[in-house]
Order: structure tokens, then sequence, then C-alpha cells
């Protein structure tokens, strides 16, 4: 993946990251974890009706020069091009969410990438419950403690993999994903569904969220929880408060419409 208006250094820039930068997952590790604490998790346009670009040059501009965030394929796209500019190649994968009532189609976009002779699930784009850091794909039903979160990888009876996320105590699965050739291309038809299908949840409510370094924060309609340090608070926003939260928790300004 490759877009003219990409530079490693405005990215780096714009997710606060002044480390050292290696094709290495110390450095993919880091990048990633900036990336999770500084780029909110974001629907804001879907709820304005406007457009979720897939052009790579569309993404650079809005996530890195408007300084907004995005859903799936925009935070992962995004994330692509700083792996491509490190010499690194990957791997898409496209994954189903497993926590649906009933069986949903394969609309989440992830990446895999080979470091150090191991192989790494990397997703910056799931939300609320989504992994803080690489997750290695050859440790299956093992959990792994990622800050004050713990995943699990699964084998399911289809042949795929299952992330699993432990919450408040029970192990519940997020998507499952499998090696299935797919190309940036194939998310075109599920950007489309997530975007304008009246049953998304992302055309419903605010989805908002930022990771932190002993948790997370998330906008979920007018819900507001804070995760810290393995605590959970909340408080109901009122509509003529979502502005101002989204712009003192979330460095995020309110389209216009929504």
């Amino acid at each position: 993946m490759y877009a003219d208006n990409f530079k490693l250094d405005d990215y780096c820039h714009r997710i606060r990251f002044s480390g050292e930068l290696k094709p290495d997952f110390a450095t993919v590790k880091a990048l990633m974890q900036q990336h999770l604490r500084t780029i909110p998790f974001e629907n804001l346009n879907v709820l304005a009706g406007k457009a979720i670009s897939l052009k790579p040059e569309d993404i650079v501009d809005k996530l890195i020069h408007q300084r907004r965030g995005g859903y799936c394929y925009e935070m992962n796209g995004l994330f692509a091009l700083a792996l491509t500019a490190l010499g690194l190649e990957y791997q898409w994968v496209a994954a189903r969410p497993l926590f649906y009532p009933v069986r949903r189609p394969r609309t989440h976009a992830a990446l895999i990438v080979e470091l150090e002779g191991v192989e790494w699930l990397l997703d910056l784009g799931f939300g609320s419950y989504g992994i803080r850091e690489p997750m290695r794909l050859d440790l299956l039903n093992q959990p792994v403690k990622q800050g004050y979160d713990q995943f699990i990888l699964s084998q399911e009876a289809d042949g795929d993999l299952a992330v699993q996320a432990l919450v408040d105590g029970v192990w519940i699965k997020q998507y499952g994903f499998n090696r299935n050739p797919v190309e940036w291309v194939d998310f075109a038809p599920a950007n489309w569904m997530n975007s304008t299908h009246p049953e998304a949840i992302f055309t419903q409510k605010n989805v908002i969220v930022l990771f932190t370094a002993t948790g997370r924060k998330l906008l979920f309609g007018q819900l507001f929880k804070e995760y810290k340090a393995g605590q959970v608070s909340q408080i109901t926003v009122q509509a003529e408060q979502i502005g101002p939260v989204l712009e003192q928790e979330f460095n995020l300004i309110k389209p216009m419409h929504v």
C-alpha cells in the first residue's frame, strides 16, 4: 500500500513518536501503541453522512493532516502505509465479528506481519476490546496480558483463528479470521456496508475510542466510559455536551450535522 502524500516523519509527528525507526518488532510495537493513544477510533463522518474513502491519500489527509481518526480500514490502512515505509511486508486479513447474536460477514480489516521469524496480528481498528499491541499467531489457547487487558487466540471449528478478550471475567469472542488472500480493494463492499447500512452500528450512534497508557476512553452513543488500571467509571453525556467531550477527551472537533 502506497500514498503519494505519506511521509513517515509526518506520521511519527502525528502520533508523537520520537524513537528510532527500524523494521523490527520493538519499533512496530511502539508505533502501534503510540498510534492507539493519539489517533482515535471514530465514526463521526459516517454519522454526518459523509463517504468514507479508502483511497490511501485521503486516509493520510484525514488522519494526519486534518488530525482526525477513523475506523478499521482507515486506522489499519494508515498503519499499513507506515509498515511499507519501514520496508516491511504484510498481509491483509478479512475478519468476521463474532460478538453479534447472528452470523455476520467478514467486514473487519486487520494485518499480519512477520517480524524476526514470528508472525504477528496487528489491529489498530477494532475499538473498545481491540488488542493493544502485536499478538503472536503461534500461541494458541494461551492468555496474553497486554497492559490491564487479556486476550487469547483460539482455533474455531471452521478453521478460523478467533481473538477473544477477557471482559468482566468472561472470555468473549471478538472476531475470527483465516489466511485466505485478501487485497485492499476487497474491503470496498464492507466499507460501504459499515458506513451506509441502517443496521450497522456505525450509522446509529457515536463509537469513539482512544487508548491510554492504563486503559481506554470510550464514547458509545451518549455513554462515556473510562477504563483506568482495571477500573471503570461511566457517565451519561447530554447531547449538548457531546462536542466538548469529543474535544477534551478525544482531541476531536465534532463535524457539522452530527
